[in-house]
C-alpha cells in the first residue's frame, strides 16, 4: 500500500477481493459489470470559504490530501461509497438490520431482513432491488443464501459455491439465511470463531459492517 501522486490525474482501478476469487475460476464467466466511486480519504471540514486568498483557494486543503493507492480489502477501503439520491434528499439513508453484532451457537439458524431508514421520503423501507450481504469467512455458516431477488446477477451469486473456504462470500436478496457451521475442527483449540458482515442496500447505498460470532457448543 502507498499514496498517490495527486499533483496528476490518476485512476487507480483494481479488482476486489469478491472479484479476484471469481477471476480465479479461470472458467470463462467473469464480467465486470459494476463499479464504485468513494471518497474515504476526504476530510470535508478543512473546506475553508473564507480562506485570505479567496474562494478560488476554499478548497485548497482538501486538494492537498494524500489519497491511498486502491487495495482489495473491503473492511479497510470504500467505506464511503458515492451514491445519488433523489434531488433534495436532506438526510443519508442508514441501514437497520435489528442487530449490532450477531451470535449464533454451532447449528443455530437466523433470519435477516434489512430496513433502509431515511430513504425515499420514508421512514422505513424496502429497497426494490433488494441488499447485498456478504461475510468475510464463509466457513463460520454452513448455510447462506439471500432470497426475494430474482435477477441473473442475484442467482449468480446466491449459487456461487464456496462452502468449506476462508474465502469470503457475497448473496443478494430482501431476507438473509444464516446457519451457523457445525464443524468443530475449525475452532481448535478456540470457543468461538469470528468474521465480519457487510450489508449494503443496492438502491441508496447504504452500508452497515457488523461482527459475527458462532459459539462452540461445550460436550
Amino acid at each position: 500500500m502507498g499514496y498517490l501522486n495527486n499533483t496528476v490525474v490518476t485512476v487507480d482501478a483494481i479488482l476486489t477481493t469478491k472479484g479476484r476469487e471469481l477471476l480465479a475460476k479461470n472458467d470463462g464467466s467473469f464480467r465486470i459489470t459494476q463499479f464504485a466511486l468513494s471518497d474515504d480519504e476526504i476530510d470535508y471540514t478543512l473546506y475553508n470559504p473564507d480562506h485570505p486568498s479567496g474562494s478560488s483557494y476554499s478548497g485548497e486543503a482538501i486538494e492537498g490530501m494524500p489519497l491511498l493507492e486502491a487495495f482489495p480489502l473491503n473492511t479497510q477501503i470504500m467505506k464511503y461509497k458515492l451514491v445519488t439520491l433523489p434531488r433534495g434528499t436532506a438526510r443519508m439513508p442508514i441501514l437497520d438490520i435489528g442487530y449490532t453484532s450477531i451470535v449464533l451457537k454451532q447449528g443455530a439458524s437466523l433470519a435477516i431482513t434489512p430496513q433502509t431508514l431515511n430513504y425515499l421520503g420514508g421512514t422505513s423501507v424496502y429497497e426494490s432491488s433488494g441488499y447485498t450481504a456478504t461475510i468475510s469467512d464463509i466457513r463460520l455458516l454452513s448455510t447462506f443464501n439471500g432470497v426475494g431477488i430474482n435477477t441473473t446477477q442475484a442467482e449468480a451469486l446466491n449459487s456461487n459455491q464456496t462452502l468449506g473456504t476462508n474465502v469470503s462470500k457475497t448473496v443478494v436478496g430482501t431476507t438473509f439465511n444464516l446457519k451457523a457451521t457445525t464443524i468443530n475442527t475449525l475452532f481448535g483449540s478456540n470457543t468461538q470463531i469470528q468474521a465480519s458482515m457487510i450489508f449494503e442496500g443496492r438502491d441508496s447505498g447504504a452500508r452497515i459492517t457488523i461482527p459475527i460470532t458462532v459459539t462452540k457448543i461445550q460436550s
